[in-house]
């Protein structure tokens, strides 16, 4: 199990206790508050990134301090992890409010201000001043109910994107969102290997070699490349260590050959996460 299977799973997966999406353990942790600085402080976070960045480029002294600290930092404050739609979907049908807000990371890395694939949950942020000074946020939600949200959350798995959950003051869980390679924590963590800003998920895929056709198109789709093809038997195959457990290689085979697995049966990926 994950870290925070293991400090706030209550013995499951932590993402299916309620107790992380509770209104006490909002009020508890003052996660508006830390949610309007969030906002706020943004921009200045997404420069910090690029000077660590620069850190990392020059081969700093004070780099792998630098990134062991900030690691422990968004762990406890602003952490992910990679969920399968089915997950998704489960979260989904214990929420009372579901808010579909933009992407503020497309927003920054695309300028694109209406790239809504982001939801919030549990959290209503229209009455509040969350969103703090970012009106193209407040313009721009939309209240979901359950069956629209999980509408919406396999048209983007279609799309090749990757669902993920959010804390804001670890283990509160406040949002959902469905990533491409634009998204900050990708590139941060996949991309650039700055620091982990979210674990791998709870699963790891494989494909069963008697139904795979070799065609290839869930290597098309795999944001992580855990997927390889074999050119002496024409089929491909998943690599343990870079699977994501994400899923959404599955709705790229049209041969239903891909599984997700339990990561933790496999003792290879015992602490690989």
């Amino acid at each position: 199990m994950c870290e925070l299977c293991i400090k706030h799973g209550e013995g499951k997966k932590w993402y299916e206790v309620m107790k992380n999406y509770s209104k006490e353990l909002y009020s508890q942790n003052n996660v508006e508050q830390f949610m309007k600085d969030f906002f706020l402080n943004f921009h200045k976070e997404f420069n910090g990134i690029i000077k660590l960045d620069a850190a990392k480029r020059k081969r700093s002294i004070v780099y792998g301090f630098i990134r062991k600290m900030a690691t422990s930092h968004m762990k406890k404050n602003h952490f992910g992890q990679i969920i399968p739609l089915e997950d998704a979907e489960m979260i989904i049908d214990m929420m009372q409010s579901i808010t579909r807000v933009p992407c503020i990371c497309r927003g920054l890395t695309r300028g694109e201000k209406n790239a809504r694939y982001c939801f919030a949950i549990g959290v209503d942020p229209s009455p509040s001043d969350i969103l703090g000074d970012y009106p193209h946020l407040k313009e721009n939600l939309e209240t979901l109910t359950r069956d629209e949200a999980k509408k919406l959350l396999r048209k983007f798995d279609q799309e090749g994107l990757i669902h993920s959950i959010w804390t804001f003051k670890t283990p509160f869980i406040g949002g959902i969102c469905n990533c491409d390679r634009d998204c900050l924590a990708y590139r941060i963590q996949v991309t650039a290997d700055l620091m982990q800003i979210m674990f791998k998920g709870e699963y790891v895929a494989e494909i069963d070699l008697d139904q795979c056709v070799g065609c290839r198109s869930c290597q098309k789709l795999c944001q992580f490349g855990a997927i390889e093809f074999s050119s002496s038997n024409l089929k491909c195959y998943i690599n343990p260590m870079k699977c994501y457990g994400c899923g959404v290689c599955r709705s790229a085979c049209n041969k239903e050959a891909i599984t997700l697995n339990d990561r933790n049966q496999l003792p290879e990926l015992a602490g690989v996460w």
